[in-house]
């Protein structure tokens, strides 16, 4: 039954440290896309027609 307490114990001083480290790794910027707003450009952003509910002129 002590041997319960003791992983318990240890799993919580494991979690705390994996739980420090992803807020180090998050505060150093580890996770911040660099890459992504540089190919963001190539890609064409669609634009909605504003003329789309007029009649067109007919031409003579």
């Amino acid at each position: 039954m002590e041997v319960i307490f003791v992983l318990i114990g240890v799993s919580l001083v494991l979690a705390g440290v994996f739980l420090a480290l992803f807020f180090k790794a998050v505060k150093s910027g580890q996770y911040d896309d660099q890459h992504t707003p540089a190919m963001r450009i190539l890609f064409d952003q669609k634009t909605k027609n504003k003329t789309k509910n007029k009649t067109p002129k007919k031409t003579k």
